[in-house]
């Protein structure tokens, strides 16, 4: 099993800017566009790493070690979550809220790379993301509690991708209602972690509307191919979680077990581009209603659990 997890695991590292590459076709073809090739994130990357970066003189070396920090915590969490049905490369009891506790690791330096520049601008979209992140968080936690307290595992290769995450029909009609729930969870927290609609645009560059880009805008060059680079990855992890509930397909041999990683995250980057198309951004106000959602559906999950 570790020949495949390694392999899922430089999939995820050279395929994650593909992911968002396939949401950016869907999207033009929902508009009737061409649109960007799909390898253009590549591209941007490739071009951002052979520029220099520009610091502030009012900086400090936190703003400097937000980018490289925030990647490397994203790295970690890819190292423990199971892709594609087989275990994770590194996987032990309690993995789970390392998980969390690595993304919640680089949120905190990428807010806190924005505050050191002592741009209030950077500071309301620092203020925004740690509000969102506070309902965004617990919804996570919960729902792997759910899953953890139903595959009497703490780990999330034994929820994931072990005897207990096997997809038959049996135990889907058994679990069917709490992965669906905890499903839908992730998903909002997906949408919401990565900065998609509808809780942000992406593409946008309005001042007041903006949350994670307006934390980035002073980092240039390699430091902002690290965060490009790492919100890719950050994409790819996520979603690993969404489709490892709403997806859960093993394949009976594990040598597919890769491909069949492959095809659910670019399913899941077709889904995602699709939301994207037919909805519009919430209002402000209105983003901590739709993760009080999420909230609340991973709550219901644990309750069924237990009770």
């Amino acid at each position: 099993m570790a020949v495949e997890s390694l392999i899922s695991v430089v999939l995820a590292l050279v395929l994650a800017p593909l992911f968002l590459g396939v949401i950016n076709r869907v999207k033009a073809i929902f508009a009737g566009r061409t649109g960007q090739p799909l390898l253009q994130t590549y591209y941007d990357l490739a071009k951002l790493l052979r520029k220099g970066a520009v610091y502030s003189r009012t900086t400090t070396w936190v703003f400097r070690a937000g980018p490289t920090v925030a990647l490397a915590a994203t790295l970690a969490a890819l190292v423990v979550m199971p892709l594609g049905g087989t275990p994770a490369l590194v996987s032990f009891p309690g993995d789970l809220v390392l998980f969390a506790y690595l993304l919640g690791l680089g949120r905190f330096f990428t807010v806190v790379a924005a505050l050191d520049t002592g741009s209030s601008f950077e500071g309301m979209g620092a203020s925004r993301e740690v509000q969102f992140a506070a309902v965004a968080e617990p919804a996570l936690l919960l729902g792997l509690a759910a899953l953890a307290v139903r595959t009497h595992s703490l780990s999330l290769s034994g929820i994931f991708a072990g005897p207990a995450g096997s997809v038959t029909l049996q135990a889907w009609i058994q679990m069917g209602p709490i992965v669906l729930l905890v499903g839908g969870a992730f998903l909002i927290v997906f949408l919401a972690e990565n900065a998609r609609i509808p809780v942000d645009d992406p593409n946008t560059h309005l001042e007041l509307t903006m949350i994670h880009e307006v934390m980035v805008l002073d980092h240039s060059g390699p430091d902002f191919a690290f965060i490009q680079y790492g919100g890719a990855l950050k994409h790819w992890v996520l979603g690993a979680l969404v489709v490892g509930c709403l997806l859960p397909v093993h394949p009976a041999s594990a040598l597919w077990a890769p491909a069949v990683s492959v095809a659910e995250m670019l399913t899941l980057a077709v889904v995602v581009g699709i939301i994207e198309s037919v909805m519009a951004r919430l209002r402000l106000v209105s983003v901590p209603h739709l993760l009080a959602g999420a909230l609340t559906l991973s709550v219901v999950a644990l309750v069924l659990v237990i009770y």
